[in-house]
């Protein structure tokens, strides 16, 4: 994981490549709710452990086991994590605000929460 920096958005966590991920607002804690179609708008985004935040990045990094397949989807702070399949380059964040569901991951060490 890394965090990057957005002109307009501020901090936010990528995946080690650089890519943008995202969270759900109609997720719950541990629980994805995005599949069939919305799983290939959103792909999940996976890691094997052990997973690490950059240093002084607060917050936790886990794994929940997706109820549709079965695969590992990494989560924050309980919250799984998704890429957006629009963003095409490493620093993309073209998800932001999409259906006014879907945003970037701000580093935390609290629940996510949609911007103001």
């Amino acid at each position: 994981m890394l965090v990057a920096s957005d002109p307009k958005l501020g901090q936010l966590l990528t995946d080690p490549k650089g890519m943008t991920l995202y969270w759900y607002t109609k997720d719950t804690p541990n629980t994805s709710t995005c599949t069939g179609a919305c799983l290939k708008a959103w792909p999940a985004f996976s890691a094997n452990p052990p997973l690490m935040l950059p240093g002084g990045v607060p917050g936790t990094l886990d794994t929940i086991t997706r109820s549709d397949d079965g695969s590992k989807q990494v989560t924050y702070n309980g919250f799984p994590l998704y890429y957006w399949a629009k963003d095409q380059k490493p620093g993309d964040t073209a998800g932001q605000g999409v259906g006014s569901v879907w945003y970037v991951v701000a580093p935390t060490s609290g629940p996510l929460t949609p911007p103001k």
